[in-house]
């Protein structure tokens, strides 16, 4: 689940005076030290009490912010704020109210409470309350205070420092009982500017962190989910006494770690349903091997099961039944990953859940052991001792290789009761995602006439495939212009044709368009640039500015060409030079060649890199200086 913004999670029970909060400054101080914000968060405090209770942990939170309003413009989008509840963090009290600059408290009165459901999930059980903050005006304070009881401890959330306004006091404080022993790991960019404190009183360990003056999170394109950057703290319980005095392990390792997984698994699948087990027979009926039966089940269960995101409670933890997933033909990453596991074990192919966490999350299983590590579900089976990952929520995912949003992951592979693997999931290489481009283009009195041919192979094609699903067929046409249009916006499809015949490993597409006043004639020669695109020109990097790695899809090699005819009675007066630039980040090459009666640029550009960190970004911008220049190179044609 992404992190919002100015939204509110679980931290501790009765509202005792938040240590050492920062004293608002004055309003003048403020607006001159912040010109261009329309707030500031004053204080975003968030306390932790960890203890024991009947030899368990037992743990209550509570959150203090205050914002303070620097512009007028603010009302209208920064009055309205919230904070989250869930069956996992209950709600126990909250109180919200503005000082007014004259010193007057106002109550908020009413509060709304609404599922927070986001685009992607069909349901959860996350609740948002919100509310307005009454009298905003510039100098007024808003104050929000709420305490929740935190349900399972081995599911603590991490505080994030950073917020979309500028943040002049932001601090996390824990109160850890001496019989537990704690763990913590800052994570993120600029952690250096985390003060860390750990103190003793009485029977508690009191751990301190705190960021001064954070500023804003700012938004770049590109970039890898905000835990791989946004600076914060991961905590958790590694181990803690019981009532008997021993020492008891509780997210102390992976092996920890794995034992709560297993848990939510343990019971399911215990009894094969007759329908799952007659759609298994007719899918492997005569066949035996291995890998057939296992590409057939994997097909239809893209095929047939929808995949739907929705988190209830434990159910966010549990998949359900595959006779259940099967009967009513839907179900989340966990219940496709339930149907898969169930139906190849049926077929005799040995399956296994697996926990996995997409690219989103930087963590690993072995460094931070954690459930918040895997965000994610799949089936992993092995054929002639290689593993292959199989996600079904992905139906255009080609069998053998796993989709792209968990490439290079750790996958936490469930063998049995006591025994799991981790394995990490394989880097596609470029060679195998592949997109071939090519043009023919003749002139015409009017302009140009041309044919397009694109070939897509690997995520090129998955990604393809996917777009089909959900195009509109009524209005493919347009669709399609805009996914071939090249030269200038005067382009022109006249028809398109789309190779449905291919796997999904492959697509293809063609067209024929025209393009007129795209080449230019004085007198008796022409004149053509055969740089029909111009690719990268908003990828620029703010370097130094920027320190937010960009993050890519999948590796990939691309191949552009155009083959442009001269026209009879024409000879070639200038042909551009070729040119290539690599270095240690990425490069390219771009050639020119005359064969016969056809000019052919051909432009090719690869990556290697599933992010580019922003110690190669001075490396990436160099390639672009050399590569700009080179699209005003114009042919000439003089007439003979």
């Amino acid at each position: 689940m992404n992190r919002p913004l100015l939204l509110f999670f679980p931290l501790c029970l009765c509202f005792s005076l938040f240590s050492g909060l920062v004293k608002a400054q004055s309003f003048d101080a403020l607006r001159k030290q912040f010109p261009d914000e329309k707030a500031v968060l004053l204080n975003r405090v968030y306390e932790y009490n960890i203890d024991l209770k009947n030899g368990e942990p037992y743990v209550t939170s509570k959150e203090l912010q205050q914002i303070e309003y620097l512009l007028g413009s603010a009302t209208a989008y920064m009055g309205k704020f919230g904070f989250s509840h869930s069956d996992f963090h209950q709600l126990v009290s909250y109180e919200a109210f503005t000082r007014t600059p004259d010193d007057k408290k106002l109550k908020v009165s009413e509060f709304k409470t609404n599922t927070d459901k986001e685009g992607f999930v069909f349901y959860d059980d996350i609740k948002e309350t919100t509310f307005h903050f009454p009298s905003v005006e510039p100098g007024a304070i808003g104050n929000l205070q709420v305490s929740w009881f935190n349900k399972d401890p081995h599911l603590l959330s991490p505080f994030y420092f950073t917020s979309n306004i500028p943040t002049i006091n932001s601090e996390l404080k824990l109160t850890v009982s001496k019989d537990i022993s704690l763990k913590y790991q800052l994570i993120g960019l600029d952690t250096s500017n985390i003060t860390v404190s750990v103190k003793t009183e009485h029977r508690n360990n009191v751990y301190t962190f705190q960021y001064k003056n954070c500023p804003a999170d700012k938004s770049y394109d590109n970039a890898p989910g905000f835990a791989w950057y946004s600076p914060h703290v991961v905590f958790y319980i590694g181990s803690y006494k019981n009532n008997q005095g021993s020492n008891t392990s509780y997210l102390s390792n992976v092996n920890d770690l794995y034992h709560l997984s297993y848990n939510y698994i343990k019971t399911v699948n215990n009894q094969t349903s007759p329908e799952l087990k007659h759609i298994v027979d007719s899918l492997t009926k005569g066949i035996n091997a291995e890998e057939l039966k296992a590409r057939n089940i994997y097909a239809w269960v893209q095929n047939n099961i929808k995949y739907v995101a929705f988190e209830d409670g434990m159910g966010g933890f549990i998949p359900r039944d595959a006779g259940l997933v099967c009967s009513r033909r839907f179900g989340d990453c966990k219940d496709m990953a339930s149907i898969l596991t169930e139906m190849l074990n049926v077929a005799g192919v040995k399956a296994y859940f697996t926990w996995i966490g997409t690219r989103d999350l930087p963590y690993s299983f072995i460094k931070t052991p954690l459930p918040l590590v895997s965000n994610h579900m799949i089936c992993t089976i092995k054929l002639n001792d290689k593993f292959i990952f199989l996600d079904g929520t992905d139906p255009t995912c080609v069998f053998g290789m796993p989709s792209s949003a968990i490439q290079d992951k750790e996958a936490m592979i469930a063998v049995n009761e006591k025994d799991f693997q981790i394995l990490k999931v394989p880097v596609i290489e470029k060679s195998k995602n592949v997109l071939i481009d090519s043009t023919w283009l003749t002139l015409t009195p009017t302009g140009i006439k041309g044919h397009v041919k694109k070939d897509f192979k690997g995520y090129f094609a998955m990604e393809m495939h996917g777009k089909l699903i959900y195009w509109d067929k009524k209005n493919m046409a347009e669709i399609m212009e805009n996914q071939l249009e090249r030269g200038s916006n005067k382009f022109k499809l006249d028809t398109f044709n789309i190779d449905k015949k291919k796997s999904a490993g492959e697509f293809s597409m063609s067209a024929d368009f025209s393009l007129p006043d795209y080449a230019k004639k004085l007198g008796n020669d022409y004149y053509l640039n055969l740089n029909l695109f111009k690719f990268f020109q908003s990828s620029r990097i703010d370097y130094p500015k920027r320190k937010v790695p960009i993050e890519h899809d999948f590796n990939f090699e691309t191949k552009y060409v155009t083959l442009f005819k001269v026209p009879d009675g024409y000879k070639v007066s200038y042909l551009p030079q070729s040119k290539s630039f690599h270095n240690k980040t990425w490069g390219f090459d771009l050639k020119y060649e005359q064969k016969d009666n056809y000019v052919i640029l051909t432009q090719e550009f690869d990556n290697d890199h599933l992010m580019t960190t922003n110690d190669e970004f001075e490396q990436w911008n160099k390639v672009l200086e050399t590569l700009f220049p080179l699209y005003k190179e114009t042919l000439s044609l003089t007439k003979i």
